[in-house]
């Protein structure tokens, strides 16, 4: 996680945290408000991938757009009671996927011998992986359980490796092996999983470290095949499939960066072997200076899923390890704005979107493409557009104006500007736009916020006309 807090960013932006909770405004065209999740319907578990593999599907193969939190020290610091406040909390803004650890310890903000907050070990013998502690297990299933009533699948880490993989080694392959056979046979029967292995692992290419933790995934493979798997691999950028020993059986491509997300979004939709790809960390909200402010969260998120992704996941200082004053740094503006722009998606075919990585739709204006640098520098547009042309969109993070090719429209358009700071809408003088020819689009001055960052709109009809 590269986790250096900045104390001083964090108290700035907590100044904004603490005010008034912003409206969060309906889309007059599709008639749904910000805080509706897009899993109204009961989501059916275990979730699959898609039959065109750029997708995660629930079991009535409705497309499901992830929109998580990473709570990773949830089970190891809260009571049942707090992880309830939480949840209820995430899903007044849509959240539907949590990121959390089975075990945890100091590395990722818990007591150092791995213990609960109220001295709850996971093993019987401290360390030893073949004697697991069914009462540990059992709350741990009750808090998955408990994610399921708040609409919640669980990215459920077996043993993360910034501070499980001394232990995994001491174990060896053939106890992580058996610990991952009891892991599939305890919690098969929870729906709601996602299994996540890995997790800041650097040291993945070492031959010791990878055979320890994929045998522990293989385990879990073995006695639970219902549940897809993914693995986080190493910052400062990469992705699942990286390594072609975790190609060869994990489901869902896992996207680490702290560089613009599109990037490694793009590298892994560009494979030849694509799976479904979530980001599953980029810069977290009050941390890493400006990268983790709301603004820089913000191109994170929409560069994301612009790129081609099944979604994401978001998070905080105060979230990921849940230390004192959590309850207090839950309404962030992180947060409200993550919220925006899952609605924003949810309401449309996001899964029928295909990145303009050719600029064919936005043909000029569009800034520089970059592998690396800071996430507040660059000045890409990401766009994508639906292959029926019924459906546009195209994120700006900052002040210029873009050229599209109108004809890549299927009809008449309906063009509007989007803030992602409060969700409303601006008109754009002339909609609906025809569509032939090219246009320019300039954005309003500033968003809500005082920021330059605007997402652009454009929904056709068939015949060419907009009610």
């Amino acid at each position: 996680m590269l986790r250096a807090m900045r104390r001083a960013i964090a108290l700035l932006v907590l100044g904004l945290a603490a005010m008034p909770r912003a409206g969060f405004p309906t889309d007059p065209a599709h008639g749904q408000d910000a805080t509706t999740p897009a899993s109204a319907a009961k989501i059916a578990y275990p979730l699959k991938v898609s039959a065109n593999r750029r997708y995660l599907v629930d079991q009535e193969n409705r497309p499901f757009l992830m929109a998580g939190d990473s709570p990773q020290a949830l089970i190891g610091r809260l009571s049942e009671a707090d992880a309830a406040l939480f949840m209820k909390n995430r899903a007044r803004y849509g959240i539907n996927t949590l990121s959390i650890n089975l075990l945890c310890n100091d590395g990722t903000a818990c007591n150092p011998d791995g213990t609960t907050f109220d001295r709850l070990a996971p093993f019987t013998v401290p360390g030893d992986l073949s004697t697991p502690n069914p009462l540990y297990f059992q709350r741990a299933a009750r808090m998955i359980e408990l994610a399921a009533a708040n609409g919640m699948v669980v990215l459920l880490n077996p043993a993360e490796t910034i501070g499980w993989l001394t232990v995994l080694r001491a174990n060896g392959p053939v106890k992580a092996h058996q610990y991952g056979l009891f892991l599939g046979a305890r919690f098969k029967g929870l729906p709601n999983i996602i299994w996540m292995s890995g997790n800041d692992f650097q040291s993945w290419r070492d031959p010791v470290d990878d055979a320890v933790t994929r045998a522990l995934a293989v385990g879990i493979r073995e006695a639970d095949p219902a549940h897809l798997q993914t693995a986080q691999l190493n910052y400062l950028s990469s992705g699942s499939l990286d390594s072609a020993g975790w190609a060869s059986f994990v489901d869902l491509d896992a996207a680490y960066t702290y560089y613009p997300t599109y990037s490694q979004v793009l590298i892994e939709y560009n494979r030849e072997n694509f799976r479904p790809v979530f980001m599953a960390e980029a810069n977290y909200e009050f941390e890493r200076d400006v990268d983790g402010l709301p603004a820089n969260l913000r191109r994170q998120a929409y560069w994301t899923m612009l790129s081609g992704a099944t979604g994401q996941l978001y998070a905080s200082g105060f979230t990921w390890q849940l230390s004192a004053g959590w309850q207090r740094n839950l309404d962030t503006p992180g947060i409200r704005q993550f919220a925006l722009m899952k609605s924003l998606f949810a309401a449309r075919r996001w899964y029928d979107l295909v990145p303009d990585q050719e600029h064919r739709t936005v043909i000029a204006g569009y800034g520089s493409f970059s592998r690396q640098g800071r996430v507040s520098a660059n000045d890409y547009v990401t766009a994508a557009r639906t292959p029926d042309g019924a459906l546009v969109m195209a994120y700006l993070p900052s002040a210029r104006t873009v050229t599209l090719d109108m004809a890549k429209l299927q009809g008449n358009a309906l063009a509007r500007w989007y803030d992602p700071t409060d969700g409303n809408y601006r008109a754009i003088e002339g909609s609906p736009l025809a569509n032939a020819g090219s246009r320019q689009f300039t954005p309003p001055a500033k968003n809500g916020a005082g920021d330059d960052d605007w997402v652009l709109v454009l929904e056709a009809s068939a015949a060419g006309d907009i009610n």
